[in-house]
């Protein structure tokens, strides 16, 4: 049973990964408040549905121009200088969004602060992420960066679990400027876990080519092809946020409160499988457990269209958010072991574009199949879809099904 359970070996041996995950997980938590109070201002400002949406473009846009800049810089400069600058910015940007909060409230003259703020802060946090993906490997040994990844991973959905929830209460019982304060003292705590790691300068720097060579890289290294072919696969054909609300109102009747449990399984689900990442980090075939976790999304996706138990779609979601959880934890050993240190910030921006983007376009397909057919269509096919294109990749990717890690047991 022990062999199950998170591996928090990490935690144990190394202080500097501890310091690091703490503060992750701290700041994280900060984000999700940040979200509900961004999600609450523009909507109270405006009543639109198109400015609540321009937030998700607010924040996109910047993270595809920053995202890759952010990973050459990652790969030519002291990553822990990197995320100590961006975190400062990101807490001068919370404290900004707090007194916007104070001044303008929620009237219609807050939506343009809100929204540079918001591009802003995406713009950082894109420039942060390739140099904060490289790090775990250069804080453990290689044995133990699918543990280090699996317990991000569990920081992230818990964050994501909590958050929205926190963000919510601290904003109907002190204020939406509160929540934001909040925020910006989770920086603090984000800044002071990087604050004492040790230098993370590039092991070496033989790559050049600037952004081009990440992609160029990221493009024919079968390895990394293979992850984010299988990565786009189950986020393009197969995502379902966007019918959420068209399934809510043909099976469940439009209640919001079923709403609302959608995401939440998907979380519970991401959680569980966090809880028992043993189960897999312990694993030598993470490009095997990879392409069969991402299956089980598809599968899961397929069988909710088909659901009309209310608690049987939420079992199948949360096996979904399970399935994805592992997924991405394996995904990123294999991209992080088969990347040298000093292509890492690169590829890990591609990572990062491809996890990002790819849900965008997926959602935006899975609404224009529900528009011309029905919203269980969509599921169905999509899932359908998604398990056929990850079988194709698996027959054309062997190097990542082949692609070992150095682990015994």
């Amino acid at each position: 049973m022990r062999h199950l359970l998170i591996d928090i070996a990490p935690l144990r041996t190394s202080r500097a990964f501890r310091r690091f995950f703490l503060g992750r997980a701290v700041s994280g938590l900060g984000g999700q408040i940040t979200i509900v109070a961004v999600m609450f201002q523009v909507w109270e400002s405006t009543h639109s549905p198109f400015w609540s949406g321009s937030v998700a473009f607010a924040r996109l846009v910047p993270l595809l121009v920053a995202g890759l800049w952010g990973g050459a810089v990652a790969d030519r400069m002291d990553r822990r200088s990197i995320l100590m600058v961006t975190n400062l910015a990101q807490l001068v940007l919370a404290l900004l969004l707090m007194a916007q909060a104070l001044w303008l409230g929620t009237s219609a003259s807050s939506l343009v602060p809100v929204l540079v703020l918001v591009a802003l802060m995406a713009a950082a946090g894109s420039v942060a992420a390739p140099a904060g993906m490289g790090v775990i490997p250069r804080l453990l040994p290689t044995d133990q960066v699918a543990a280090g990844l699996a317990l991000n991973r569990l920081s992230f959905q818990g964050s994501m679990l909590i958050g929205p929830a926190l963000g919510g209460l601290i904003i109907g019982f002190a204020g939406l400027e509160i929540a934001y304060a909040v925020d910006a003292l989770t920086f603090v705590a984000g800044f002071l876990g990087v604050a004492g790691l040790p230098r993370l300068a590039p092991v070496t720097k033989t790559n050049g080519g600037g952004i081009l060579e990440g992609l160029r890289f990221a493009a024919t290294q079968p390895v990394v092809r293979g992850v984010l072919l299988v990565d786009l696969a189950a986020t393009v054909l197969a995502m379902p946020v966007s019918l959420f609300p068209l399934i809510n109102e043909e099976r469940f009747g439009g209640d919001p409160r079923t709403l609302g449990l959608f995401l939440t399984a998907i979380a519970v689900g991401g959680v569980a499988a966090s809880l028992f990442s043993g189960s897999f980090t312990r694993r030598t075939r993470p490009g095997v457990i990879t392409i069969g976790a991402a299956a089980v999304w598809g599968l899961s996706l397929a069988a909710v269209g088909l659901a009309t138990s209310p608690w049987l779609c939420l079992a199948l979601l949360a096996v979904a958010g399970a399935a994805d959880s592992v997924s991405v934890v394996t995904r990123g050993t294999l991209i992080q072991l088969a990347v040298p240190d000093d292509l890492r910030g690169r590829t890990a921006a591609v990572e990062m574009i491809v996890g990002a983007g790819g849900p965008e376009v997926g959602n935006l397909r899975g609404g224009a199949v529900a528009e011309l057919t029905s919203g269980p269509f969509a599921l169905v096919s999509g899932g359908i879809t998604c398990l056929l294109a990850l079988a194709a990749v698996g027959a054309t990717s062997r190097p990542m099904l082949e692609f070992r890690t150095n682990k015994t047991a």
